[in-house]
């Protein structure tokens, strides 16, 4: 039977049974969070027993612990399940990739932490000089202020976040911008900004742009950061924030590119 313990927790004798709610408080999860696990089926679900009640043993909370740890290293559900039923060689191999994923993501958590401690005393990491005389000739070719603007703040932002990417798409846009024929493109781009949305000239220049940018990179992708960063799509909100005219053309040169 269970007998009573310190602080309102419990403990088994050797077959007995505890309900969801006392299994629940014993791991530290919430009820939802079990019958959540019950649905996904990464825990069987015990029978009910004479007054409707479902009772959990020793094993169940086994179960149940492992299944949380997995939870809280950021497993997904469906792997999770997988696991379950993996053999144990199979089990400690993804145990093993788990803790590595892990460690690298402190290493990531640390570097932010690093970076938030800047920002706390003012100290935010400086462009690099090649940057600012990039932002410099923006000026001389005619781009207007708003988008050297924002073109600073969306270098600052890459370079912070993304240090071991950000020289190597800064390179291929200096590049793109050395090209007079280019450069026009990201001037009219520039510009576009006060067209009305239905301008057909915001047709035309996605077209343009479109034709460009499958000319300068032929079937490869232009580079870009990581696919699990959220950096470029919150980019890309910012400057279509600030204009329904280039709002329609990212929509326009994305189906473009698409097809």
């Amino acid at each position: 039977m269970l007998h009573p313990c310190p602080k309102g927790r419990v403990k088994w004798d050797d077959g007995q049974v505890i309900t969801i709610g006392q299994l629940a408080g014993y791991i530290g999860v919430s009820i939802k969070t079990i019958r959540v696990y019950h649905a996904k089926g990464l825990l069987p679900e015990p029978d009910r027993d004479a007054s409707g009640y479902r009772r959990y043993d020793a094993s169940a909370a086994i179960d149940l612990i492992k299944i949380r740890t997995l939870a809280e290293a950021g497993v997904p559900l469906s792997r999770i399940r997988h696991l379950r039923s993996a053999t144990d060689g199979a089990f400690q191999q993804a145990l093993r990739e788990i803790d590595d994923q892990v460690t690298d993501r402190i290493r990531r958590l640390q570097a932010t932490q690093g970076r938030l401690r800047q920002l706390a005393v003012g100290q935010l990491a400086p462009l690099p000089n090649e940057v600012l005389a990039y932002l410099a000739h923006l000026a001389e070719w005619r781009f207007t202020p708003r988008w050297v603007d924002l073109q600073r703040d969306l270098w600052i932002l890459v370079f912070a976040t993304h240090p071991q990417h950000a020289i190597t798409l800064f390179h291929d846009q200096a590049e793109t911008l050395a090209e007079p024929a280019l450069r026009q493109l990201f001037l009219d781009y520039d510009h576009a900004h006060d067209l009305d949305a239905d301008d057909p000239r915001v047709d035309d220049l996605a077209r343009r742009i479109a034709e460009a940018t499958r000319e300068r990179y032929g079937p490869d992708e232009p580079p870009e950061l990581d696919a699990a960063s959220a950096i470029p799509a919150l980019i890309q909100r910012r400057v279509n924030a600030s204009s329904l005219a280039w709002q329609r053309l990212d929509t326009l040169i994305r189906a473009q590119l698409d097809t």
